[in-house]
């Protein structure tokens, strides 16, 4: 292949691992309360149930 495909692919690969590692650095974790982590799991729980009653 001539150089420039090479660079090109180069340029391709710097800009993916760039914006990968620039997204794991403005990550942030978000807190979730013991209230609403409850009711999340909750509704998790009624819907499964839902889906099983459903399928039967």
């Amino acid at each position: 292949m001539p150089w420039y495909i090479w660079l090109l692919i180069a340029l391709v690969l710097g800009s993916i691992v760039a914006s990968l590692m620039l997204l794991r650095s403005t990550a942030n974790k978000m807190p979730i309360s013991a209230e609403k982590l409850e009711l999340m799991r909750q509704r998790n729980a009624e819907l499964e149930a839902q889906e099983r009653q459903q399928d039967q």
